[in-house]
């Protein structure tokens, strides 16, 4: 049995400066990186998911509502959907690219990334510059979840960005897919100011919060 953390959309666009900054994103990246730095040992693989949009269709809007549509962000290849600097990628073994021509909110709907996508060192940016050039999906990628039972994970720790969208898509999903799931509260920055909704929904929903 293995354990894995899922790390969400932590990324330049959904933090403070971007073009659909969720208050305190910056905090939670650098927040994550602590927490690994201390607690890697404790996840046998760790996993990080990006927004990635080609063409999204009305997911983007000029004039969003803010519920089923956005202004643009992490368009695929850009600064905006490169993870942020604070969020330590030296312990991440995958990438997972979801939302290139659709909404997506949960990671279970993104793909793993080519290998020459991921980044090496400490604390850098996504470090697709390398990637650029491939923006249309891979038919033959594999999804979050073939991945995670590949590799044997049957519980999951789900952080990142943002607690009442694609944290709580992809935790209930995982849910769903039959893991055990924890989502840590601390490491999550969500858009809405009162997030006891979502904790309740996340947790008749079959996650705990930790």
């Amino acid at each position: 049995m293995s354990r894995a953390l899922i790390i969400v959309d932590v990324q330049n666009d959904f933090c403070e400066g971007g073009s659909l900054a969720v208050p305190g994103g910056a905090a939670v990246a650098g927040a994550i990186s602590e927490y690994l730095d201390a607690h890697n040992s404790e996840y046998d693989y760790v996993v990080a998911t990006q927004d990635w949009h080609v063409d999204p269709g009305s997911h983007f809007s000029d004039t969003p509502d803010f519920k089923e549509s956005w202004p643009p962000h992490c368009v695929a290849g850009t600064r905006g959907a490169d993870l942020h600097p604070d969020l330590d990628t030296e312990f991440i073994d995958a990438y997972f690219r979801k939302g290139q021509f659709a909404a997506a909110y949960s990671g279970f709907e993104g793909l793993l990334a080519p290998e020459d996508a991921v980044p090496t060192g400490e604390r850098q940016a996504g470090g697709l510059a390398g990637a650029r050039e491939s923006l249309e999906p891979d038919e033959d990628a594999i999804g979050l979840d073939d991945w995670l039972q590949s590799h044997d994970v049957e519980d999951v720790v789900v952080v990142g960005i943002a607690t009442d969208y694609c944290v709580k898509a992809t935790a209930l999903d995982a849910v769903q897919a039959g893991y055990g799931v924890t989502v840590v509260r601390s490491l999550t920055a969500g858009i809405a100011e009162d997030l006891e909704d979502t904790v309740v929904e996340l947790e008749l929903g079959g996650a705990d919060i930790a």
